[in-house]
C-alpha cells in the first residue's frame, strides 16, 4: 500500500518538475564547478567548514545565529537579503535596450525595404548622372530612400515600445504568480516570496510545497520529498532530522532538503543553509539551459499567412514583370529599376509590418484585464486555448462552494446536536435535537460524547485559528480542519485538548482518506493515545469498538448500519461528513505497543510506516456534519457555461449524495442525477467503457488523484478541450495533463501552481467562466484586427497590381510611353501601413465585446484563425478597396474612363501627382472605414458604433496625419503629394465610404442566409 502511494507521489512530483535532470552521476561531477560570486562566498563563510548533514541541527542554528523556535526577525532577514542577495538562480543578463531596438530591424521585410532603399538611391544617382546640364527637374535629394529609412525607424520605435509594453505585462504576471514559501519569523509563520528567503530562515514544510532553498532539517513528521529533479531518484525520499555519522551522496542525505524538490507527504521545519547559486541546483545551474518556447498555433498560423502572402506577392510580381518584359521589353536602366521598385511596392503593400507586435500587445493587454478579475494566466498564448474550452472539471470545495466550512451537526451514538454560529469566529453553542431535554441525564451524556468527538477532531488536525491585533480571526491550513477547531472551542473541548502533546503523525493523503496523530497525556504519566479522523465509511472499517454513554463496547453490525445510514442522511442534506475515533495505547512508549517496528537501537521506525499497526482497533466516537454553502453566483455561471456549449463536471472526494445534492442545486445535473464513485470507475475495465461513462456522467465522488487524471484523459480522447482545477500536490498530474490546468490561488499548493496554466486568485468557479468569456473576446478581437489588416493590405496589393496591368486603360500610363508606371509610390504605401496598421489595429485589439461570445459553441482548437469565411471577407473588401482607389485616380487622369476633362489643361506629370494624392488618400480613408466594418463578420458596423473610444481616437489621429502629409510643403516632395481642393475631398470620402457600404450589404446577405 505504502509502495503504491510512494509511486503515485513520485509521479505527481515528476509531472510537475520543470527541471529534468535524470541522472545523479552527473551532479557530483559538476558540483566542483560552483558559480563563484560574492553572495555565494559570503554564505559559505557563514557556515565555515561546517557540513550541515554531519552537524546537529542545534549547532547549525548556532552557526547561522538563529533560534529555531522563533526564526529570524524581519530586520535581520532584510539585512541578510541585502548581504546575500535574492534567492534565485543566476540568469542571463538582460538584453540592453539598444540591442532590443536594433532587433526590430532583424526581419525579412525590413531587409526587403532596405534593398528598396538601395535601389532608390541607385536610381536617383543614375537620374542625376544622366540629367542634361542646366536642365530643371529631378529631385535634389533621394526622397524615396529617405522616407523609407525614416518610416523604418518610426516602425522600429513603435515595435520597441509595443514590445516593452508586452514585456512589462508579462513581468507583472510573473510577479503575481511568484512562488511563495512559508517561513518562521518573529515566532510567527508567514508566507513570503521565495526570492526573499535568506540563510538562517526557518522554512515550514507541508505536503505540496516546493522546497525553495537548501536546508538542514530541525524536525519532521512522516516527511517525504521527491528529489527526482536533482538526484534522478524516482521514489520520494523519507526525511529525518537525525545527524549523519558520515558523509553521504546527495540522494542519501536524509536530514537535508534541497532547492527545486517538492514535498509529497508530511510536515517539517528546516534551517536554510544555502540560497540562490549556493544551493545544490545552483551549483549545477550551468547544466540548465533555457528552452525555446514552442510557437503557439496562433503564431504558426501568422507565419503561414505571411508565407502565403509572400508567395502570392512574388508570383504576382514575377507575372507582371515577365508580362512587361515580353510585351514592352526593358529599354534602359530606368525600366529595370522601375520594375524592381514595382516588386518592392507589391511586397510592402502585402505584408502588415506591425502584425507580430500588435498580436503580442493585444494578448498582453487581454491577460492583464483577466488578472484584474482574479484569473491570472501565466503565459500569453494560453488565451488561445481558453476560448476553446468545452469541459470544465472542477473540485467542489471552495470553488463551487464558499469554502466557509462550519460544523453544524455532531452525531454521537447517544444523540445529535446542532452547533450554532457561522464562519470562523468561535462563537456559538450546542443545541440538543430530537426532543432531548437539555436538563436531562441523556443530554449530559450526549454533551460528553460531543466533546470527545470534537476533541479527536481538534487534535488530529494541522489547522490553526488565531486572532490578529484588530480582533479579526485568521485561519491557517485546510478550512475543514479549522472548522473542527472552531467547533471544539464553541463547546470548550479545546480546554481538554491542552492536556495533550503531539508526538507523531500519520498524515492525511487522498488515497488513505484519513489522518491520525499520536499524543501523550501530560496529566496521566505521558500515556499515549491515537486520535483519528477521516471519511466515515473509511474510518469505520478500522473501528472495532464504540463509546456509548461513557462506556466502550464492541461495535456491532447494527451499529455500523446505523452510522452509515446517518452518513447517507447528512450527505443528502449537503453536509460533508467526517468521522472521529481514538485508541488509548495504555503506555508512554511507542516501542511497547505490540506490532510497532523498532530499529537495532530500539528506536521506533517512521511512524508513517506504522499505520496498519496503530490505526487498528479504534474506538468510534462520533461524526460531524460540515456545511459549505454553494457560492450564490456559481449557478448563473454554470448556466452561462452551458449556454456557451461548455459542460461542467464536478470531481470531489466527498460522499456521492453530498456531491449530487450540491451539483443539482447548482444546475450541473438534474434533481434525480447520480454521481459515479472512484470504486465504480475502477470497475470499468476498457477505455471504451470509461469513455462512455465520462461522456454521460458529470459528477464524480470519492475519487482518488489517479481517477482525476483518467477522467481528463478520457474527455480529451473524445475531442474535448478540458479545463481542470486542482489544489493538492496529487492534483498536479491531472492539472498538468489538462489543456487548461487551473490552480487555486488561496488553497493551492506551490507544486500545483507551477503545473497550472492559470491561477484563480479567488478560488471561484465563476472566475473560470469569466476567463473563458474574456478569452473568447480576446480571440474575437484578434480575428477583428487580422480581418482588418489583411483586407487592407490585400486592397493595397490589388491596387498596385491592377493599376500596373490596367495602367494604359486608366490613363496612368500615356499611350506613347513605355515601361512601368506604378499607381502609388512605395513611400505612400509605407505611410499607409504606418498610419493604418498601427493605431487602429491596436485599438481593435481592445475592442469591447460586440457579439454574444457565450451564445455559440466552443471553437475547435484545430479550426483555423483565418477560416474560409474570413478569407472571403478579406478578398471581397480588398477588391472593393482597389476598385474605388483606381476610380478616384482615373477621375484625375486624362484618357481614363471617368476623366474630369478639366485635368487635360495640366501636363501628365502634374495629373499623376494629383491622381496619386487622390488614390493615396482614398486608400487611407477606405482602410479607416474598413476598421469600422471589420469589427464583426455578421453584425452591422452601426451597432455599438461609438463603443470603442480608442478606435475613434486612432481614426482621428490617422486623419490628422494624412492632412499633414497633403498640406505640409516639404512632405509633398517626400511623399509625392499635392494639396487637394474641397470637391476632391468629397470624391475621396464618398468613394472610400463605398467600402463600408459594400461590407454592410455583404453582412445583410450573410445574416439572411444564416436565418434560413
Amino acid at each position: 500500500m505504502v509502495d503504491r502511494q510512494n509511486d503515485q507521489s513520485a509521479n505527481a512530483a515528476t509531472a510537475t518538475e520543470e527541471v529534468a535532470l535524470n541522472t545523479a552521476q552527473s551532479v557530483q561531477s559538476v558540483q566542483d564547478q560552483a558559480v563563484e560570486s560574492e553572495e555565494v562566498r559570503a554564505q559559505e563563510a557563514l557556515l565555515g567548514d561546517t557540513d550541515p548533514s554531519l552537524t546537529s541541527a542545534e549547532d547549525v542554528a548556532k552557526a547561522l545565529n538563529v533560534d529555531p523556535s522563533r526564526g529570524l526577525s524581519d530586520e535581520e532577514a532584510k539585512r541578510r537579503l541585502a548581504k546575500f542577495g535574492p534567492n534565485e538562480l543566476a540568469s542571463a543578463p538582460p538584453v540592453p535596450k539598444w540591442k532590443k531596438f536594433l532587433a526590430q530591424f532583424q526581419d525579412p521585410l525590413v531587409y526587403l525595404l532596405l534593398a528598396a532603399t538601395v535601389i532608390s538611391v541607385i536610381a536617383w544617382f543614375i537620374e542625376k548622372a544622366n540629367a542634361v546640364p542646366g536642365a530643371e527637374g529631378g529631385e535634389a535629394l533621394p526622397f524615396d530612400a529617405l522616407v523609407i529609412v525614416l518610416i523604418l525607424i518610426v516602425n522600429a520605435v513603435l515595435g520597441y515600445m509595443q514590445e516593452a509594453k508586452a514585456e512589462a505585462a508579462v513581468e507583472a504576471l510573473a510577479q503575481m504568480t511568484a512562488p511563495q514559501t512559508s517561513v518562521l519569523r518573529d515566532g510567527k509563520v508567514q508566507r513570503i516570496n521565495t526570492t526573499d528567503v535568506v540563510p538562517g530562515d526557518i522554512i515550514v514544510l507541508a505536503e505540496g510545497d516546493s522546497v525553495s532553498a537548501d536546508g538542514r532539517l530541525v524536525n519532521a513528521a512522516s516527511l517525504r520529498i521527491a528529489e527526482a529533479s536533482l538526484t534522478g531518484e524516482s521514489v520520494p525520499v523519507g526525511k529525518k532530522p537525525d545527524t549523519l555519522a558520515e558523509a553521504k551522496a546527495l540522494g542519501d542525505r536524509a536530514n537535508m532538503i534541497f532547492n527545486g524538490t517538492s514535498v509529497t507527504q508530511g510536515t517539517g521545519r528546516a534551517i536554510v543553509t544555502g540560497t540562490g547559486m549556493n544551493t545544490q541546483v545552483g551549483k549545477i545551474a550551468d547544466m540548465l539551459s533555457a528552452t525555446e518556447d514552442e510557437k503557439t498555433p496562433l503564431q504558426k498560423e501568422m507565419d503561414y499567412v505571411s508565407k502565403i502572402l509572400g508567395i502570392a506577392v512574388c508570383i504576382i510580381a514575377v507575372v507582371v514583370l515577365v508580362a512587361l518584359a515580353v510585351l514592352e521589353g526593358f529599354n534602359d536602366i530606368h525600366d529595370v529599376i522601375d520594375s524592381l521598385l514595382l516588386a518592392v511596392s507589391l511586397a510592402v503593400a502585402a505584408v502588415p509590418e506591425g502584425l507580430a507586435a500588435i498580436l503580442t500587445v493585444v494578448l498582453a493587454l487581454g491577460v492583464q484585464r483577466m488578472a484584474a478579475h482574479n484569473a491570472i494566466v501565466k503565459k500569453l498564448h494560453s488565451v488561445e486555448t481558453l476560448g476553446s474550452a468545452s469541459v470544465i472539471c472542477s473540485d467542489k470545495t471552495g470553488t463551487l462552494t464558499r469554502n466557509e466550512m462550519t460544523v453544524e451537526r455532531v452525531v454521537t451514538p447517544s444523540g445529535e446536536v446542532q452547533i450554532t454560529g457561522t464562519g470562523y469566529a468561535p462563537e456559538g453553542r450546542m443545541v440538543m435535537t430530537g426532543g432531548i431535554d437539555p436538563q436531562s441525564e441523556q443530554a449530559k451524556t450526549v454533551a460528553d460524547e460531543v466533546v470527545a468527538t470534537l476533541l479527536a477532531g481538534t487534535l488530529a488536525n494541522d489547522g490553526e485559528l488565531r486572532q490578529d491585533a484588530n480582533g479579526r480571526w485568521e485561519t491557517v491550513g485546510d478550512p475543514t480542519e479549522v472548522s473542527l477547531i472552531v467547533a471544539a472551542r464553541k463547546v470548550k473541548a479545546d480546554h481538554k485538548a491542552q492536556r495533550y502533546t503531539r508526538v507523531g503523525e500519520i498524515p492525511f493523503t487522498s488515497e488513505r482518506k484519513r489522518m491520525s496523530i499520536i499524543a501523550k497525556d501530560d496529566t496521566d504519566s505521558g500515556k499515549l493515545t491515537v486520535f483519528a479522523k477521516g471519511a466515515p465509511d473509511v474510518l469505520l472499517s478500522y473501528c472495532s469498538r464504540i463509546r456509548v454513554g461513557g462506556q466502550v463496547r464492541k461495535l456491532t453490525e447494527g451499529d455500523r448500519q446505523t452510522i452509515l445510514s446517518t452518513v447517507e442522511r447528512l450527505s443528502s442534506e449537503a453536509y460533508r461528513t467526517l468521522g472521529e475515533a481514538c485508541r488509548p495505547l495504555e503506555t508512554s512508549s511507542l516501542a511497547d505497543v505490540p506490532g510497532v517496528a523498532v530499529n537495532a537501537a530500539g528506536q521506533v521506525a517512521d511512524i508513517a510506516d506504522q499505520a496498519e499497526t496503530l490505526e487498528t482497533d479504534l474506538i468510534w466516537n462520533g461524526m460531524v456534519g460540515i456545511i459549505d454553502p454553494p457560492r450564490t453566483e456559481v449557478r448563473d455561471s454554470v448556466a452561462e457555461a452551458h449556454r456557451a456549449g461548455i459542460r461542467t463536471v464536478m470531481i470531489t472526494g466527498d460522499h456521492p449524495l453530498t456531491a449530487a445534492r450540491i451539483a443539482s442545486d447548482l444546475g450541473i445535473i438534474a434533481k434525480d442525477g447520480k454521481a459515479l464513485t472512484g470504486d465504480q470507475l475502477d470497475e470499468l475495465k476498457s477505455e471504451a467503457e470509461f469513455d462512455k461513462a465520462t461522456a454521460d456522467v458529470s459528477v464524480y465522488a470519492r475519487v482518488a488523484p489517479e481517477h482525476k487524471l483518467k477522467i481528463v484523459e478520457s474527455l480529451q480522447r473524445q475531442g474535448n478541450i478540458v479545463a481542470m482545477t486542482g489544489d493538492g500536490v496529487n492534483d498536479a498530474p491531472a492539472v498538468k495533463s489538462a489543456d487548461i490546468g487551473v490552480a487555486m490561488g488561496i488553497t493551492g499548493t506551490e507544486v500545483t501552481k507551477q503545473s497550472a496554466k492559470m491561477i484563480l486568485a479567488d478560488d471561484n468557479f465563476s472566475t473560470i467562466v469569466a476567463a473563458v468569456r474574456e478569452g473568447r473576446v480576446i480571440f474575437d478581437n484578434i480575428r477583428k484586427f487580422l480581418r482588418y489588416l489583411l483586407s487592407s493590405n490585400v486592397g493595397e496589393v490589388f491596387t498596385v497590381f491592377l493599376g500596373v496591368v490596367l495602367a494604359g486603360f486608366l490613363g496612368i500610363r500615356q499611350p506613347e510611353t513605355v515601361g512601368v508606371t506604378v499607381p502609388l509610390l512605395a513611400t505612400q504605401l509605407l505611410w499607409i501601413n504606418l498610419l493604418t496598421d498601427a493605431a487602429p489595429a491596436l485599438a481593435m485589439g481592445v475592442d469591447p465585446q460586440t457579439e454574444d461570445v457565450m451564445g455559440r459553441k466552443p471553437r475547435k482548437i484545430t479550426d483555423r484563425v483565418i477560416d474560409a469565411s474570413m478569407w472571403g471577407d478579406i478578398i471581397y473588401i480588398g477588391i472593393i478597396m482597389a476598385i474605388v482607389t483606381l476610380i478616384g485616380m482615373d477621375m484625375h487622369l486624362a484618357g481614363g474612363l471617368f476623366t474630369d476633362r478639366s485635368v487635360e489643361a495640366i501636363g501628365h506629370e502634374a495629373q499623376m501627382t494629383e491622381a496619386r494624392t487622390m488614390g493615396f488618400t482614398i486608400l487611407v480613408f477606405a482602410q479607416l472605414f474598413n476598421a469600422l466594418a471589420s469589427r464583426s463578420h455578421l453584425q452591422s458596423a452601426f451597432v455599438g458604433l461609438f463603443s470603442n473610444k480608442w478606435l475613434w481616437g486612432a481614426i482621428g489621429l490617422s486623419v490628422v496625419l494624412q492632412l499633414v502629409v497633403i498640406y505640409v510643403p516639404f512632405l509633398n516632395s517626400a511623399f509625392g503629394t499635392t494639396p487637394l481642393g474641397p470637391l476632391a475631398w468629397v470624391e475621396c470620402i464618398g468613394l472610400a465610404a463605398i467600402v463600408l457600404i459594400a461590407s454592410e450589404l455583404r453582412k445583410l446577405v450573410l445574416r439572411a442566409m444564416a436565418k434560413k
